[in-house]
């Protein structure tokens, strides 16, 4: 299958959008369990355009069916620090898409300066906790019922990445 990452863009908020629903609707990926409004995610785009923030997309056929960006924690103290957040739509993982997308961001925020990028992930989700260890993520912390879905509570798995060491 073809498809292009490329750095997010304000034409493809509408479709970032819409992945971001797609993943978000399954309940078992994302903090979001719903699809955030079309003004929020416009307001979280044009925020990480505006500060260079790492934010790339994966587009087939115009469409947006992956997503990794990195965020600042916004402190000065962690402003070598970044959060990343990810997703792949359902009928496109297990095709290297979320590889290529995670090592695209993780070179552009080591361009930017930082070196450590954090991310949770929940511990059911094997499949992304072994693409985060393929790229040199380590687990750092165990958060017991940090995640509670319909009523069901879930352990999240704390991980990191040295830039300056990879």
């Amino acid at each position: 299958m073809n498809y292009e990452i490329l750095p997010i863009t304000e034409v493809h908020i509408k479709s970032f959008n819409a992945a971001v629903s797609s993943v978000a609707s399954e309940k078992k990926y994302l903090a979001l369990l719903k699809a955030p409004s079309i003004e929020s995610t416009r307001e979280f785009v044009l925020g990480n355009l505006k500060k260079n923030s790492p934010h790339y997309v994966a587009i087939h056929d115009d469409k947006v069916i992956g997503w990794c960006d990195i965020t600042s924690l916004n402190r000065d103290a962690f402003s070598h620090v970044g959060k990343l957040g990810m997703g792949v739509l359902a009928e496109y993982r297990g095709q290297g898409i979320g590889t290529h997308l995670i090592k695209t961001v993780l070179k552009k925020a080591k361009s930017n300066g930082l070196t450590r990028v954090e991310l949770t992930v929940r511990e059911n989700n094997t499949n992304a906790m072994k693409l985060y260890k393929k790229v040199g993520f380590e687990e750092e912390g165990f958060h017991r019922n940090a995640v509670r879905v319909d009523g069901q509570y879930e352990n999240h798995i704390s991980m990191a990445i040295l830039l300056e060491d990879s």
